[in-house]
């Protein structure tokens, strides 16, 4: 039997782990997961923590990632869904091996806003692709009235369908498409937590709501500050959250109200008022991690 090496805590309908995805993926029942969203590390080279995001070769990259796919279409209920991310040039790969082992519903495209300097030799990335898969395309959850946004067809401009035998103003609501514009987490947001590629809790929660029901059960295998988790616990979700990253994990404790202690620290919320003063650097977030603000 293999000896535990992660760290877990449960509290508030949220469980949180503490050690590598493969381990902790280990210890939760097969089909009990009835959504699933991964973030993984893009192989771009950002640093997290201790861990370095660069792998020898694409090859190497994707068949890591077959590696963790294949425990999480495990862990989902018959009925289930995953969304998965990953960087533009990477997702080939992904979706390829996914079409084979599940069925793919959507295609979505994350698109934000640059917040600097954009390449000048060719056209920058404004986007990131995310994957939307089921075990069963005739038998999952999708709430589409829960996702509903504004139809400006019929809610600004106020056209009729004259299409229709009697005509008929044109509805006012719709199911979003698969281009969605959201910001990027920026400092100084409220929810910004001190992390180089958190996903906007807007993104979460549309996916959550869409794809989840009250009471069901959200996976997160690579949660970063947990805002898949802290999301799901707003909206009355249970969720697992696993992390490699003591210092995101401590966040994840603090952010869904686990403890206010690891290890003897007391976790203090992010100031971003520091931040704002002395700068987004990376040696100013270095500076502030050793002052433990």
């Amino acid at each position: 039997m293999k000896t535990k090496v992660f760290i877990k805590q449960t509290k508030n309908a949220v469980t949180v782990y503490n050690g590598d995805c493969f381990d902790c993926l280990l210890d939760i029942a097969d089909e009990s997961v009835d959504l699933i969203f991964v973030d993984p590390p893009y192989n771009i080279g950002k640093k997290f923590g201790d861990f370095m995001d660069i792998w020898s070769s694409d090859t190497d990259y994707a068949t890591w990632c077959y590696q963790w796919l294949e425990l999480c279409i495990k862990k989902l209920k018959p009925n289930g869904s995953l969304y998965v991310m990953t960087s533009t040039q990477a997702m080939p790969y992904l979706d390829l091996w996914l079409r084979e082992r599940m069925t793919v519903l959507s295609r979505i495209v994350w698109h934000y806003d640059s917040s600097g300097v954009q390449a000048k030799k060719y056209f920058g990335s404004l986007y990131e692709p995310i994957l939307f898969c089921v075990k069963d395309a005739k038998n999952y959850t999708f709430n589409a009235e829960d996702v509903a946004v504004e139809a400006k067809t019929g809610a600004t401009r106020k056209l009729m369908d004259y299409r229709k035998a009697v005509p008929t103003p044109y509805n006012t609501t719709k199911i979003p498409g698969n281009v969605w514009s959201m910001p990027r987490v920026r400092y100084r947001m409220p929810e910004y937590e001190q992390h180089p590629s958190q996903k906007p809790e807007a993104l979460l929660e549309r996916i959550i709501k869409a794809s989840s029901n009250a009471g069901d059960l959200i996976l997160d295998p690579f949660a970063g500050t947990f805002t898949s988790c802290a999301v799901a616990q707003r909206l009355g979700r249970k969720a697992i959250g696993i992390e490699l990253q003591t210092e995101y994990f401590k966040t994840g404790l603090r952010r869904l109200g686990i403890s206010s202690h690891f290890d003897g620290e007391e976790l203090k919320p992010l100031d971003k008022t520091f931040i704002r003063k002395n700068g987004n650097d990376s040696k100013s977030q270095k500076a502030m991690t050793d002052a433990k603000l």
